[in-house]
């Protein structure tokens, strides 16, 4: 499986102790996020693509 690197969302702004930071990445066929602000710590929630996808239309409103 080829995971990509983390990607902070751009809505977040640059300071990390932002409190509204999510970071997302491809993980084969699905994807996975995370809290930037816990980083390694953070739980990593598997989704399938048309869950990122309903994730990312619900974050838009």
């Amino acid at each position: 499986m080829t995971t990509s690197k983390w990607r902070k969302s751009s809505r977040s702004g640059a300071d990390q102790t932002s409190s509204n930071c999510v970071e997302a990445r491809a993980a084969g066929s699905r994807f996975e996020v995370r809290d930037s602000k816990l980083s390694e710590d953070s739980p990593v929630f598997g989704l399938t693509q048309g869950d990122f996808t309903a994730l990312l239309g619900t974050a838009q409103r």
